[in-house]
């Protein structure tokens, strides 16, 4: 399509109308001190941005957004910023995942109402990049994504500390009285040593690294640390690029294809990534209306190998990573198993971009052929207790564990575990399965992660560091264990979970992706006839969240959310 046959750019339905209306549209803005040639029909581009002092990942995103506005000026666009909810996993009660969904409505609505035509996504902690990219989605305008980027390495006493894995660690050697207080204290600010996410392959770093694999940044948006310029220079380049995808019209559901959600689920399984990521994936490709299923993750990327040797998995941090070649090179790396054709938000295809890719550090990017886990994707494992599915990741999972048969220690919800894990009186060794309920998408409300559970510190004082744990929650992508998560459908929801009992016998079979409870049917209907669901929250986002979230192997957005309504506002508001 020649320039001059191209319709005109959305906002001309704000910005290029006569009368009262176009009066109206213009007239506050040029209260920012904004000449009238700004309203000319140059490209309108959203920054969407995520920046608080409560989430202190994305707390560099100000400086980030003026980086943004440089580029889209130099290329002839006409930039504006806009808040949306802000959602830091450190700091928001009782989990960032409530609001996930709630937050893609902010971005969505914020961005359809407004005379936007192309938008940058600032994400960082967790939940905003999802969140953002669904919100995105269901508008489907011209997208690119910029991520924070993690913080500095930790380093404490002389060795790394990687957020979240680092804290866990520490924590249990307290709670096995090898460790004081006092020094795990000393810690938290040798932790996180500046602005910046989780510096681990955490769940942010993991998602950054999705929004590359899928095509929707540029290359190398997933590693370089917040606090490095290079960071500043690629948001100056994105800033660039909208305008040009505008201009070209190249909006998401281009990008994010089928094919790119499967090469994602490939990267994921080669950088040692979050299970996390499962679940946010689900739900983007709902809100585009892209067949994916939980089942798609074990069979495309289960078998491939872990080359990333950063923790929890290994042992390097997400600053080495970007040393070493940062994601490009490991996509390079595993290039015979992606779809290399598949489009990216810069024109150009995934193997172009990869193409020269260079490895600086083999120890921190391994190999093929000498891969950090041999078979390291998410693994689905089905059965009785889990008819819908559930995962568990294996890269972080002790290998003597991942075939396992066991008895059955069971807490009804995180307050019973919390009121019983420390008791010396606990029956349990480390033959024992820990099993977690009514901490799934209902139950929490909002799957919070708390999967990973404590061991309890008899245990931990023996040396015993890891045992089989069960729940309907999600974990950190800093934590790791044998930890089978996302239960579906979850105990709240009337899920077989709900029916586990003390002393029942639980199988775990990895390998034949089998989650098996030792009672029989009849008994189980009989336990069933007796349950009764937890009562709904009273009012507010909570009860409207619990009302019509879907379960965990659909993705956890609200049924009434998957799909899109497009750009279109048909009413003006005067």
């Amino acid at each position: 399509m020649s320039e001059s046959s191209k319709p005109p750019f959305r906002s001309r339905q704000w910005f290029g109308r006569e009368g009262k209306q176009g009066f109206y549209y213009r007239s506050w803005l040029k209260g920012l001190g904004l000449p009238h040639d700004m309203f000319d029909g140059r490209p309108v581009i959203g920054i969407c941005n995520t920046w608080s002092e409560l989430t202190p990942c994305n707390s560099s995103f100000r400086e980030l957004a003026e980086h943004v506005k440089r580029g889209v000026y130099e290329a002839g666009g006409f930039p504006l910023e806009f808040p949306v909810m802000s959602l830091g996993e450190t700091q928001v009660r009782p989990t960032a995942m409530l609001f996930r969904n709630l937050a893609s409505m902010d971005v969505e609505e914020s961005i359809r109402a407004n005379p936007i035509d192309g938008v940058v996504l600032l994400m960082g902690c967790d939940k905003t990049t999802p969140s953002l990219l669904m919100g995105a989605a269901s508008v489907d305008l011209p997208t690119i994504g910029v991520s924070g980027g993690p913080s500095l390495s930790g380093n404490w006493r002389g060795r790394p500390v990687g957020s979240g894995t680092g804290v866990i660690e520490m924590s249990e050697m307290v709670r096995a009285g090898t460790l004081s207080q006092a020094e795990f204290t000393e810690a938290e600010a040798c932790m996180q040593r500046s602005r910046g996410s989780c510096m681990t392959m955490g769940t942010a770093s993991t998602m950054a690294s999705m929004v590359e694999a899928l095509g929707m940044s540029l290359p190398e948006n997933a590693a370089i640390p917040a606090v490095d310029s290079r960071r500043f220079r690629l948001a100056h380049l994105s800033g660039r690029r909208i305008v040009e995808m505008v201009r070209e019209d190249l909006r998401m559901s281009r990008i994010l294809t089928r094919k790119a959600f499967a090469n994602a689920i490939r990267a994921n399984a080669a950088i040692g990534g979050s299970t996390n990521a499962v679940i946010h994936l689900l739900a983007l490709a709902g809100r585009l209306g892209v067949e994916l299923s939980l089942e798609d993750w074990d069979e495309i990327g289960s078998r491939l190998p872990c080359l990333v040797n950063l923790k929890p998995s290994g042992e390097y941090l997400m600053e080495d990573f970007y040393y070493a070649g940062g994601l490009p090179a490991v996509l390079r790396e595993i290039a015979q198993y992606l779809d290399l054709d598949a489009l990216t938000v810069n024109g150009r295809t995934l193997g172009e971009n990869i193409a020269d890719a260079p490895c600086w550090n083999r120890e921190v990017i391994r190999p093929l052929d000498q891969p950090l886990r041999a078979e390291a994707g998410i693994a689905v494992l089905r059965g009785n207790l889990a008819p819908d599915g559930a995962v568990i990741k294996p890269s972080a999972a002790s290998p003597h564990l991942l075939r396992h048969r066991g008895r059955a220690v069971v807490f009804e919800d995180i307050e019973d575990f919390k009121a019983r894990i420390d008791d010396e009186a606990l029956d349990i060794d480390e033959t024992c399965v820990m099993v977690l309920k009514n901490c799934g998408p209902r139950g929490y409300p909002g799957m919070a992660e708390v999967g990973n559970m404590p061991l309890p510190p008899k245990l931990l004082r023996r040396g015993i560091t890891d045992i089989v744990r069960i729940s309907d929650a999600r974990m950190s992508g800093t934590a790791y264990g044998t930890v089978v998560l996302h239960v579906s459908p979850e105990a709240a929801a009337g899920g077989p979970l709900a029916l586990v009992r003390e002393g029942d016998f639980i199988e775990l079979d990895v390998e034949a992706r089998r989650l098996h409870l030792d009672v029989d049917a009849a008994e189980l209907e009989r336990r069933r006839a007796e349950w009764t669901p937890p009562p709904p929250p009273a009012r507010g986002w909570a009860r409207l969240y619990v009302d019509h979230v879907q379960q965990a192997h659909l993705g956890a957005d609200l049924d009434f959310l998957v799909g899109g309504s497009g750009d279109t506002v048909a009413r003006d508001s005067h």
